[in-house]
C-alpha cells in the first residue's frame, strides 16, 4: 500500500511539474518524426495482464518499396536517438504509473511475445507491477544478457522494499545523467529475447 501511495503522489506531482516540457517534447516529436506523437503498445503487467504502455515515439513509419517497415536503424532519427539516450521518451509512462498499470520501480515491461518463452522462475517477474526503472536498469541496463537481466528482476521481486525503491530511483537519476548502460550507437534496440536455449 505504501508503494502505491508513493507511486501515485510522486508520479502525479512530477507529471504536473513537467507538463510544459511534455508538451514541448510532443511538438518536437511531431515536427521531427511525424504526427503520431505517442508509441502505444500492449505490454504484460502484474499477473501478465496486458496494458497499454505509453511512450514518445522515436521511430518513423518509413517503409520500403514493398510496403514493409524499414529496419529499426533506418527508422530511428537523430532526434529519436537523443530521446532514447536521455530516456526522455519514457516520460509519458508516468501516465501508466498514475493509472496503476505500472510502478515507478519494478521489472521493465517487455513484449507480450516473450510470455511463452519464460521459464517458471523468469515468469515471476510478473508477480509485481512493472516499473519505469528497476534493479536491472541500475545494474547494466541494455548491456546485460537476457538471462542476467531476468535474474536481477526475480531478485527484486523477492527482496523489494520501500527503501530499496528509493535507492533505485536515486541511482537511476545518476545513470541517466551519466548515460550508463545505454545502447551503443550501432544499436537502436536491445536484441530480441528468443528463449533460453
Amino acid at each position: 500500500m505504501l508503494k502505491r501511495i508513493f507511486d501515485l503522489i510522486f508520479s502525479l506531482t512530477l507529471f504536473l511539474l513537467i507538463m510544459p516540457a511534455l508538451f514541448f517534447l510532443a511538438v518536437l516529436v511531431f515536427f521531427f518524426i511525424g504526427p503520431r506523437v505517442f508509441f502505444v503498445q500492449d505490454r504484460p503487467g502484474r499477473g501478465c495482464r496486458p496494458f497499454k504502455l505509453i511512450k514518445f515515439r522515436t521511430m518513423s513509419d518509413a517503409v520500403d518499396e514493398g510496403g514493409e517497415l524499414l529496419p529499426d536503424n533506418l527508422r530511428l532519427s537523430k532526434f529519436g536517438r537523443m530521446l532514447r539516450c536521455t530516456s526522455l521518451d519514457e516520460l509519458p509512462t508516468l501516465i501508466n504509473v498514475i493509472k496503476g498499470d505500472m510502478s515507478l520501480v519494478g521489472p521493465r515491461p517487455l513484449l507480450m511475445d516473450y510470455l511463452p518463452l519464460y521459464t517458471q522462475k523468469q515468469n515471476r517477474r510478473h508477480d509485481v507491477r512493472p516499473g519505469v526503472t528497476g534493479w536491472a536498469q541500475i545494474n547494466g541496463r541494455n548491456l546485460l544478457e537476457w538471462r542476467d537481466k531476468f535474474e536481477l528482476d526475480v531478485w527484486y521481486v523477492d527482496n523489494h522494499t520501500f527503501f530499496l525503491d528509493l535507492k533505485i530511483l536515486m541511482l537511476t537519476v545518476k545513470k541517466v545523467i551519466g548515460r550508463d548502460g545505454i545502447n551503443s550507437d550501432a544499436e537502436t534496440t536491445m536484441s530480441r529475447f528468443t528463449g533460453n536455449d
